[in-house]
């Protein structure tokens, strides 16, 4: 069901690409925008899991500098199996982690050092759970792809702009006005940014079903999501964390109420929890649950 409604998102971002893009420059406005878009998104897929690493000054670590996080990163990988991540730590009392790079032989998963401080191990397990399932199931992929479409559609946007101040533009043959580029170029982007934030709302359900069914730690995972939204410090890493990695993150670190909750990369955390405990009771092995 999961896979249907992210491949739903999709298909309805391309479309809006394809509509928007042929409404503002045709055929040739689309490639241009397309092109452009690939060129940057296929930078950030290939090199952005070091440039995130330098951003939150995380510190690569081995066993014997913590051996707690290292043993559950190990345990978590084996069952996935998949070859162990590097693992590293955020220098910051906020409690947060997340996991990055392109593909299984270069991911890295990363917990802050307020998190290792706040959890126990059965809650650090369910949380790196969580991130492995994101290296498994090739998030860092499936969300270049989505910001390469909505950032084609920015640009398609910028186009409409320009064309209603130029007055240029397939609506002005078409015997529309510069009112409606104005509108597409204000609309356009806001509606790309719902569709790619709701991928990625849909990826962490994703993500928490799955390392659920690695660790077994459905309900210490949880419990580790209501520690981290009750955390003392939430908003300390809101000054690194901008809204192009906060999709990253397990807890949004910037999480917002009421309409913010539309634009919000993270479901409610209220209802990941009620999913972990409705599949808590269906788990096959019930001393995990």
């Amino acid at each position: 069901m999961n896979f249907m409604k992210v491949a739903f998102l999709m298909a309805l971002l391309i479309a809006l690409f394809m509509g928007i893009g042929y409404l503002v420059g045709g055929q040739a406005g689309m490639m241009i925008a397309f092109i452009f878009a690939v060129v940057m998104n296929f930078g950030s897929y290939w090199f952005s899991d070091k440039l995130i690493l330098k951003m939150y000054r995380t510190r690569p670590i081995t066993e014997n500098d913590n051996p707690r996080l290292y043993r559950v990163v190990r345990r978590v990988s084996t069952a996935a199996n998949i070859p162990m991540p590097k693992v590293a730590i955020i220098p910051t009392r906020a409690a947060n982690a997340f996991a990055t790079g392109r593909n299984v032989q270069n991911a890295t998963v990363a917990a802050s050092e307020g998190l290792l401080e706040m959890l126990n191990e059965d809650e650090l397990e369910g949380v790196m759970g969580h991130e492995v399932a994101h290296v498994v199931n090739r998030d860092m992929l499936i969300g270049t792809i989505a910001a390469t479409f909505a950032g084609a559609i920015g640009m398609l946007a910028s186009m409409a702009q320009w064309a209603a101040i130029l007055g240029t533009g397939r609506s002005d043959e078409r015997g529309g006005s510069a009112i409606g580029l104005l509108v597409t170029a204000i609309v356009a982007p806001l509606a790309a940014m719902v569709l790619q934030t709701a991928i990625s709302r849909q990826r962490e359900y994703k993500a928490d079903a799955v390392g659920g069914s690695l660790t077994g730690k459905y309900l210490p995972l949880a419990n580790a999501l209501r520690k981290l939204h009750n955390a003392p410090v939430q908003m300390a890493m809101q000054g690194q964390a901008q809204m192009a990695t906060a999709n990253l993150m397990i807890a949004n670190p910037l999480a917002g109420r009421g309409l913010a909750n539309l634009f919000s990369t993270h479901p409610p955390y209220e209802e990941r929890v009620r999913r972990l405990q409705e599949l808590a009771q269906t788990a096959p092995y019930k001393g995990y649950a």
